[in-house]
């Protein structure tokens, strides 16, 4: 049930929208001159939107929607709050109601902003706040906004989750079809074809942007070619290639929605194995019930509904005892899974015909062999106790096989998810992210950076500052004369190689004692050097074709070091010191177990230097370890999953190994009166049982081995599968079979043998 809520949840993203099979966003590919894809996005300019709504009859109307951060005056403080900036269009595509105002006019003014109630809560303490203002700070001062409106709550299941939502400016800058910085969405008219309206796209885009695409080409020889694609909306939280990102939330990968799907599958499945061999087993003890009811006249049919019926009770208390713990689970589940589900979402009518069904094929599946077995006893054997179960049991024992096969397999994806997420964060980065504060500061000038630096070096628990510009930067040049490499692109000043202890293994790191660095001077990294195919890095030439050919020689080239999550690879990495690019990060190593005393100095200098400026920090190994949040709740929820897979294999196991010992009470009494052992009465009952594990083990190794080489495929730096990982999954499995099933044999062969001899 737990699953199926999360499932649901994954699929019912942004369907709450009234036009929602209506609505795509604009994508785009570059194209190279082969033909192959260069890249993808999910980003548009200005013109999309307005170019193409002007000019296919299907696009209806269109909203260009963007993530940004202001700071917001809040009593005597300052706060730094995301702000999504849209066309006035918005809410007449997007289906958020207001509580008060006016949609059609909320977005129309250009100081003008839309809240929701939970923001209103938070600056007023009511909602009841239309008319009055809030201070943005834009630029170097605060601003008052009105507020427009007032909307409700934005839904969990929103791709689109704002606080605060301000009309979009456009700058003069802005204007061409080559910028790529906010997302666009249209809504097409109903039976439109999406492949001819792309079609149309194409013929706008080549005709209206032919200018530029000829200066493109003259200019800077550029040789890609853009393709502009429609992606629906409510494929956008579970896309793969066309990822919900600037201002877009929630992007997740469909890979877990499988992964969990399968787990309720395995659990699922063991427990109807379960319910199968724990009730043939036992329908030795009710041969004589069965007897009896044929010889009083009960045909087989009856029988098969009595003992469907008894599948089906059962299931129905199960059922009902699952609502209950789904529950009380809920709370601990949202946090691994990282939802707001409620257990109101069970009521859907989608899912309670799920559930319904879910209830009487689990009913059918434990219930329906075991009918047709036991209604087909003879009941002149079972009478005069001359019943014993024919054959060899191999559906029984294939059950067994195949409940610790599935087992088996959790057991090792959850071997494989710990081993993995433990390389992810522990694996040296190529620089010391300990000890390090990092502080945002958005439109830090060069010289209030060299003001505050001076400012912080006045504590002796501070060792060293270092600069960089805010949020991540990439861009393309040109190297050799037109070979163009795309890179990250970082604005730093001389302390922060030395800061993070990354070496520069050719030529130097920028200087004081070099004034041209600031205007001429860059340094690379290797695998910059290395899609540049320099042999000497050295004194090469980076051109900056569309920053009027800016050109700028390489005076150091910089080992590798993981700047992104280990769960990407490293790319190349371009430096330059220039004082006319603003800062956005400060960087401050403290000493060891110095934190408490030297945040409280940063954060006076800070509010001293920054009066009107927001305050937050946080310790940059931390920060790296938020990077790997999705693999810690997997492992969470794998090991969840297996723990529970095993529990229920393991009951199954105990109640046959019972009824085992049960049935060769008789032997068992025979076998100590002429001598035989406890140990060797235990090892003659367990050894039947553990040959079934062990055969699971045979067919789940090479499976979860497959398994789990595909998932690890998924990460560029990622552990090598080792045989201990199998071998240790293997022992654990047949370690914890063999004490459940010994547990009963002891006990069996423990017993009184003229006691078990007297029953007879």
């Amino acid at each position: 049930m737990l699953i199926i809520l999360y499932t649901k949840d994954e699929l019912s993203y942004d369907r709450f929208h009234t036009k929602s099979s209506h609505i795509y966003r604009i994508v785009h590919n570059r194209i190279n001159p082969d033909g192959s894809i260069a890249n993808r996005g999910g980003n548009t300019g200005i013109f999309q939107g307005p170019k193409f709504t002007a000019s296919i009859p299907e696009i209806q109307s269109f909203v260009r929607l963007k993530g940004r951060y202001l700071e917001l005056q809040q009593g005597a403080g300052i706060v730094n709050k995301e702000v999504y900036v849209a066309d006035s269009s918005f809410f007449s595509i997007f289906s958020f109601p207001l509580l008060s105002g006016n949609p059609a006019t909320a977005l129309k003014e250009p100081h003008s902003v839309v809240i929701s109630e939970k923001m209103a809560r938070e600056q007023f303490h009511t909602t009841d706040v239309l008319g009055k203002t809030l201070l943005f700070k834009t630029a170097d001062k605060f601003e008052p906004y009105l507020i427009s409106g007032i909307s409700k709550n934005c839904p969990q299941n929103s791709s689109v989750k704002f606080d605060i939502l301000m009309p979009i400016t456009i700058s003069s800058d802005d204007y061409s079809w080559g910028n790529f910085f906010l997302n666009t969405f249209v809504v097409l008219a109903p039976g439109a074809n999406v492949k001819a309206v792309e079609a149309k796209m194409k013929k706008v885009y080549e005709a209206d942007a032919k200018e530029e695409i000829k200066m493109m080409a003259e200019k800077y020889n550029e040789n890609k070619t853009i393709v502009h694609l429609l992606q629906p909306l409510l494929n956008l939280h579970l896309s793969g290639n066309y990822h919900a990102d600037n201002g877009l939330r929630d992007a997740s990968n469909p890979m877990y929605a499988y992964i969990l799907s399968g787990i309720a599958l395995f659990i699922l499945l063991i427990a109807c194995i379960n319910f199968v061999n724990l009730t043939v087993a036992r329908s030795v003890k009710r041969a004589k019930e069965i007897g009896i009811r044929k010889v009083i006249g009960g045909d087989r049919k009856q029988l098969i509904l009595q003992f469907l019926g008894e599948s089906f009770v059962l299931c129905f208390f199960s059922f009902v005892l699952a609502v209950l713990l789904v529950q009380a689970i809920l709370p601990t589940f949202n946090g691994l899974a990282n939802k707001a589900l409620y257990l109101s979402y069970l009521f859907d009518a989608k899912l309670v015909t799920g559930y319904i069904a879910l209830f009487h094929i689990t009913g059918l599946l434990a219930g329906l062999y075991p009918a047709f077995v036991l209604s087909n006893y003879n009941p002149v054997q079972t009478l005069y106790n001359r019943f014993t179960l024919a054959g060899k049991n191999y559906l029984q024992k294939s059950l067994v096989v195949f409940q610790f096969l599935l087992a088996t397999l959790l057991v090792i994806a959850t071997i494989t998810i710990y081993s993995q997420f433990n390389y992810l964060t522990n694996k040296k980065l190529g620089y010391d992210d300990s000890n390090v504060v990092v502080v945002e500061k958005r439109g830090l000038k060069f010289s209030g950076a060299a003001v505050l630096k001076e400012q912080l070096l006045k504590s002796p628990d501070i060792i060293s500052v270092a600069f960089k510009n805010g949020g991540r930067n990439g861009t393309m040049a040109r190297v050799n004369g037109d070979t163009e490499v795309g890179f990250d692109y970082e604005a730093i000043d001389e302390s922060y190689l030395p800061l993070y202890k990354i070496p520069v293994i050719r030529g130097r790191n920028f200087s004081p004692d070099f004034p041209a660095d600031s205007g001429h001077s860059i340094l690379v990294n290797e695998t910059f050097a290395a899609k540049a195919g320099w042999k000497d890095p050295i004194g090469q030439v980076v051109n900056f074709w569309h920053k009027d050919n800016k050109k700028y020689t390489v005076v150091g080239v910089v080992k590798d070091y993981h700047f992104l999550p280990l769960t990407q690879e490293i790319g190349p990495q371009l430096f330059s010191i220039r004082p006319s690019i603003d800062y956005g990060i400060v960087l401050i190593r403290i000493k060891p177990n110095t934190a408490a005393g030297s945040l409280r100095h940063i954060q006076t200098v800070f509010t001293k230097l920054f009066p009107v400026s927001s305050y937050s920090y946080t310790f940059k190994d931390l920060e790296n370890l938020r990077n790997y949040d999705a693999e810690a709740k997997w492992k969470q929820m794998m090991l969840f999953g297996a723990v529970i897979t095993i529990f229920i294999s393991c009951i199954g196991l105990f109640g046959l190994s019972v009824l085992s010992a049960e049935k060769r009470t008789k032997e068992i009494g025979i076998r100590k009166v002429l001598g035989a052992s406890v140990a060797g009465i235990a090892t003659s009952l367990s050894k039947d049982f553990l040959k079934l594990v062990i055969i699971s083990l045979l067919v789940a190794i090479p499976l979860s081995w497959l398994a789990a080489s595909k998932w690890l495929e998924n990460y560029p730096y990622r552990i090598a599968l080792s045989w201990w990982m199998f071998v240790s999954a293997g022992v654990l499995v047949v370690l914890i079979a063999l004490a459940t099933v010994s547990f009963q044999a002891i006990k069996a062969a423990a017993a009184n043998p003229v006691k078990n001899l007297r029953t007879e």
